[in-house]
């Protein structure tokens, strides 16, 4: 077995079965020189696509022993972060969706005393614009009233590997980019993955899809297939919701 920058066992020498970093690479060093960004329309370095994951054995989860589909990046039974490592939250009493007071509470599982892989920082600085695209939402048809579009919501990028959703604290869900005022968003809806220069999309079994489409062509139609990496061009744009557009791109100085 192998094991990749953020920390995970993988059957595959090439690339991570979890997360799809190259196995070997090493974190980028956070002095490390911003690179020019390759011309649109190709690559960020002019490789070649990422090998597909092998199928691996079946993942236990090590904060509720379950056991999980192989690839899998969330547990299905309590949440835990296989990318990330992060551990579900306490249900907050104040969520609507909290047990009711005297109600009958699920038997605590006693944690693992495990070392949990922090995805690895990004050296060079990155940016994700979130903007409300009114033409995405027409095509939607959605019954929610549209937001004010205006200038985008910039998110800065600071680790290899950043999920995409919307918060919930009884789940223990805090999405790196948090897009909770689209109700058109799963809780854990897409996941962005980076080797330092290239990036990734992965569909996690959204409701209403990931969709990636250019900056000149129409809007895209067909939905990534859920669980397979789709490698982000230079001009890429990514569609999900009712409304949202998510453009990555190279931080300008002052953004990171």
């Amino acid at each position: 077995m192998s094991v990749c920058p953020a920390g995970h066992q993988s059957a595959a020498d090439d690339y991570c079965d979890v997360c799809g970093l190259p196995i070997g690479a090493a974190p980028a060093a956070a002095d490390r020189p911003v690179e020019a960004v390759d011309p649109p329309g190709v690559p960020l370095d002019g490789g070649a696509k990422p090998v597909e994951p092998v199928e691996t054995a079946d993942a236990t989860c090590p904060n509720c022993q379950a056991v999980n589909p192989p690839n899998a990046l969330f547990c299905e039974a309590c949440g835990y972060d296989f990318t990330t490592g992060s551990m579900p939250r306490p249900a907050d009493p104040a969520d609507p969706a909290a047990p009711a007071e005297g109600a009958e509470q699920p038997k605590a599982v006693e944690p693992v005393e495990t070392a949990a892989p922090v995805a690895p920082p990004i050296g060079a600085g990155w940016v994700a614009e979130v903007w409300i695209d009114p033409d995405w939402y027409a095509a939607q048809e959605s019954a929610d009233p549209l937001p004010s579009a205006g200038l985008p919501t910039v998110v800065a990028l600071r680790t290899q590997s950043l999920l995409v959703g919307r918060a919930s604290r009884t789940r223990g869900i805090s999405p790196d980019i948090d897009l909770s005022s689209d109700t058109g968003i799963s809780r854990r809806h897409c996941q962005l993955t980076t080797d330092g220069r290239r990036w990734w999309v992965e569909d996690l079994g959204s409701s209403n899809g990931t969709y990636v489409g250019d900056a000149v062509g129409p809007l895209p139609t067909a939905p990534l297939v859920a669980g397979q990496k789709r490698e982000l061009d230079a001009d890429d744009r990514i569609y999900l919701g009712a409304w949202t557009r998510i453009v990555i791109r190279r931080a300008e100085p002052g953004e990171a």
